[in-house]
């Protein structure tokens, strides 16, 4: 008994020096204690009702931004939605959709999905689920989800109109597990060359990624280009399982820490899809977490060439915390460093607002247009085992910078785009030529190298967009422009109201020349002189999806990309490699 007794007691004190190592902080249990009073105070002496839910959860949310930019809660009704990016998978008909005036028109159907095996394709309208009409004020992007989505095995029934045909054909569909790729865009770019776009690191992205690459190797690939751009990360064991297709032998992919001493270490080991080659990795201020771990590793072991500008700068790792209620809280547990040990976690400590203003900062400094306004201090200087020179401390800068092109922005084609004119027009005019240039293109190959914009389909087009409301003028609002007039010249202003000599000649000129400045600058961002070469872009690519799927259609977009042409021009130079002192074996 007593024996027992002592192990009992042993085996309590071990938990409780174990809840100490993980707990340290001495204000901890004096504050549950205070939390919890508060709440059962609340409960039992409150005036009123009290629904705690809202309560709490707003209670958790703000406690949580005390923390850092990345910890964060998501309520039970979120969870399912934010984590089915990363799952990979889904349960539905298998079609993505767009909302054109209050209509659901089907604008791809996924490959052995299935609606395509009972016979849906591209451009088919859904006018009826069920015994429901599914057109008008009432749909809504979350009402389609609603009643196409459901559980694997049941059914749902859906009133189509195909083409010019007002009679409704019917479609029974039995939902079933929809894969949602994190690769939709893989193709060689010349005889040696392979692509390949990585959208996030979900759960199937290894296996797509070997897919896609065992692919383009039977095509005849030698070199590869992967496209990080815009990806903001994902599992964290997604990463390093990735960085193993590229990296030989066995060595430090990642390793995570903080003050407990908690963390891990990843290396690599197995063998990889793609570990001889040449290979570019592209990246931009929107790619982030996984995504830097990935560029990071490739840099930092001279495996590959890091092409387009710094990386958003996450270094923190999350672990999701599912909560009793089915909510679940994404809590950052450690700082992760690359394999020459640089942390590329930007600072947060001027809070979360200017946290996430940084991209828009880098914009007002002209980092995103020259290389030379990124400044590095020597403390934050690594250097890989090749000798060459790599900066922790933001983001993963690139070896070659790629400057962000503003030539292609415009406030004219950007209300086109949020207006939703290019699906509007694209639908009803493949609804009357789909055959025909199926018949003069029946491959995408075809498309791209032959098929143009007209001038007067152009015009058609602008003509269109004109009478949905895009509106023939600068984005330019003169009374909000006076009011900022008013503000940013108040002191001015006042001295000369009250002067004894006021003069309204410079009153006149002070507002002219405030005005002539920000309408010309309207002008400037309209960029009227390249909007056409921007939309006959978008409506090719528009058209091209309507007929060959989004993966081949994706193309056209990179056929005018800097960054991918520097990249293509820069996998091929051997003396570029070795500059950089990269291995490729």
């Amino acid at each position: 008994m007593l024996r027992t007794t002592c192990i009992l007691l042993i085996s309590l004190l071990l938990c409780f020096s174990s809840l100490l190592a993980q707990n340290p902080n001495k204000n901890y249990q004096p504050n549950k204690v205070k939390v919890d009073q508060l709440l059962n105070a609340i409960n039992t002496m409150y005036v009123d009702t009290v629904d705690f839910d809202p309560l709490v959860d707003k209670a958790v949310v703000s406690m949580l931004k005390e923390l850092d930019p990345h910890t964060s809660y998501i309520a039970k009704k979120d969870v399912a939605a934010m984590n089915e990016p990363l799952q990979g998978s889904f349960d539905g008909i298998g079609v993505t959709f767009q909302l054109i005036k209050d209509t659901i028109n089907v604008m791809e159907v996924i490959i052995d999905g299935p609606a395509e095996k009972v016979g849906l394709i591209a451009g088919d309208k859904i006018v009826r689920v069920d015994d429901t009409m599914a057109c008008g004020d009432k749909i809504t992007n979350d009402w389609v989800r609603k009643h196409l989505r459901g559980k694997k095995g049941t059914k749902v029934k859906v009133g189509v109109i195909r083409g010019h045909n007002p009679e409704i054909l019917d479609f029974t569909i039995t939902r079933g597990a929809i894969p949602m790729y994190s690769i939709n865009v893989s193709f060689m770019v010349n005889e040696t060359t392979g692509y390949v776009k990585l959208e996030r690191f979900a759960a199937t992205s290894t296996d797509e990624l070997i897919k896609a690459v065992n692919k383009l190797k039977a095509e005849g690939m030698k070199d590869l280009i992967l496209d990080l751009r815009g990806n903001g990360g994902g599992y964290l064991n997604t990463a390093f399982e990735i960085c193993d297709q590229f990296i030989d032998g066995v060595k430090t992919i990642v390793y995570t820490d903080n003050f407990r001493k908690t963390g891990e270490k990843f290396t690599s080991g197995k063998t990889g899809v793609f570990e001889e080659g040449r290979l570019v990795v592209l990246v931009d201020e929107n790619s982030a977490s996984a995504s830097e771990i990935t560029s990071g590793c490739v840099q930092d072991w001279d495996r590959g060439l890091v092409i387009g500008r710094r990386t958003f700068g996450k270094g923190l790792v999350q672990k999701p915390l599912n909560l009793t209620d089915g909510s679940q809280v994404r809590l950052t547990i450690s700082h992760y460093y690359t394999p020459t040990g640089r942390c590329i976690q930007k600072p947060y400590d001027d809070g979360l607002d200017s946290y996430f203003k940084d991209l828009q900062q880098r914009a007002n400094h002209g980092e995103l247009y020259t290389a030379d306004s990124i400044k590095f201090p020597d403390s934050l200087k690594y250097k890989t085992p090749r000798g060459r020179v790599v900066y922790g401390g933001g983001g993963i800068m690139p070896d070659i910078f790629v400057p962000l092109d503003t030539t292609r922005y415009s406030t004219l084609y950007n209300e086109i785009v949020r207006k939703g004119i290019f699906g509007s027009y694209t639908a009803d005019y493949l609804d009357k030529n789909r055959e025909s240039l199926k018949r003069q293109y029946p491959t995408f190959e075809d498309f791209e190298k032959n098929f143009t914009i007209s001038d007067a389909q152009y015009a058609d087009f602008m003509a269109f967009a004109k009478r949905e409301g895009v509106k023939d003028s600068a984005a330019f609002k003169f009374s909000s422009y006076a009011e900022a007039f008013l503000k940013t010249n108040k002191e001015k202003l006042d001295s000369l109201f009250t002067s004894a000599h006021f003069d309204m000649q410079t009153l006149d000129t002070m507002f002219q020349n405030y005005v002539d400045k920000n309408y010309n600058e309207a002008m400037r961002l309209r960029n009227e002189d390249h909007v056409a070469e921007y939309v006959k872009d978008y409506m090719r690519f528009e058209i091209a999806r309507g007929l060959y799927g989004y993966g081949d259609a994706y193309r056209i977009f990179l056929e005018t990309d800097d960054t991918f042409l520097k990249a293509v021009e820069v996998i091929g130079n051997k003396k570029i490699f070795k500059h950089f002192k990269v291995d490729t074996k």
